[in-house]
């Protein structure tokens, strides 16, 4: 807050804004930049009318944005990428090891107080070591999750959609990594973990016949974004033992849960807390307020998820008002 009061003026409102007032917002010229988080939407009709010069995402992922249409009007959109990369990667490791050794079914059965000694088959669980984690997307987060679970034992094999990763890019995972198929990641992966950016082609790209396809002993992890999976079909799946269980910290009408959900034992299931932690969050903040800050004084955001907006805003300036922060 304080890089974006010394920039300029700042609003913030008492309550997040509902979709009509961002709007309304947006529209109002009052403002050059809009610092966003994920729950704010730019969709089309917004950016339609909007006289703002950018919007500087709170999150590495932008899907909250129509970033075709805020670039043909000009309207920049930062985020803030790198710097959560390890927190996540912790996070997918955590959900992996809670839902295979039934962390929190463990721990509900403790605080009932139903814990009576140690029992020969109380809560068995699945083995970590030795498994095979198949990763879905090979970018940042998904190779420093498998770092990790190299770490660990397990036999890592990744899908990427633009093929495989040549050797000479893979740095310390050259040799220890292999890229395999959608399907046979599907087929053979103990734990799937899902590591792509929510797009047209991503979305559901889990959905029951995926479900279908995994080891009725498999898991899925999901640490990037809800709706790459078929929620509903995920609970099915679960009920009806299709497969093992699930680690999820998204979800595909985040907040909202599909119905059954919550009520199923063999689900690890935490808030989007990815990248919380205090130096993860103060980084971001850091990157969002830069963002901003530069785009309010006409410099290029050095986090451009949109660069051929910054040659449109040149052509068409008026997405905003001179002097404001």
């Amino acid at each position: 807050m304080r890089l974006l009061r010394e920039a300029g003026e700042v609003v913030v409102p008492a309550h997040p804004p509902s979709a009509e007032q961002l709007l309304q917002a947006c529209a109002s010229g009052r403002h050059d930049v809009v610092v966003a988080q994920l729950t704010d939407h730019f969709d089309e009709e917004l950016l339609a009318t909007a006289r703002i010069r950018g919007v500087s995402n709170y999150a590495v992922g932008h899907d909250n944005v129509s970033v075709p249409a805020a670039t043909r009007r000009g309207i920049l959109v930062g985020n803030t990428p790198g710097v959560l990369t390890d927190a996540t990667a912790d996070l997918a490791l955590l959900l992996i090891l809670a839902t295979a050794r039934r962390c929190v079914e463990a721990d509900a059965f403790v605080r009932a107080g139903r814990f009576d000694g140690w029992r020969p088959e109380l809560l068995l669980g699945a083995d970590v070591s030795g498994a095979t984690l198949g990763l879905a997307g090979f970018g940042r987060i998904a190779r420093a999750t498998a770092e990790r679970a190299l770490g660990f034992g397990m036999d890592v094999r990744y899908w990427a959609r633009r093929g495989p990763v040549p050797e000479a890019e893979l740095g310390a995972l050259a040799g220890r990594v292999r890229h395999a198929s959608w399907d046979e990641v599907v087929r053979e992966s103990d734990f799937l973990s899902l590591h792509v950016p929510l797009s047209p082609g991503t979305h559901h790209l889990v959905d029951a016949a995926t479900l279908r396809a995994m080891k009725p002993t498999a898991c899925l992890i999901n640490t990037a974004r809800g709706p790459v999976v078929d929620e509903h079909a995920l609970v099915e799946a679960l009920r009806t033992g299709e497969i093992a269980g699930a680690g999820l910290d998204v979800y595909e009408r985040e907040p909202a849960l599909a119905d059954g959900l919550a009520e199923l034992p063999n689900t690890t299931l935490l808030p989007h807390v990815g990248s919380a932690t205090r130096s993860v969050r103060a980084r971001m903040a850091r990157l969002c307020a830069d963002n901003a800050v530069a785009m309010a004084t006409g410099r290029r955001p050095a986090h451009l998820v949109n660069p051929e907006a910054w040659a449109q805003a040149a052509v068409t300036p008026g997405t905003g008002l001179p002097g404001r922060g």
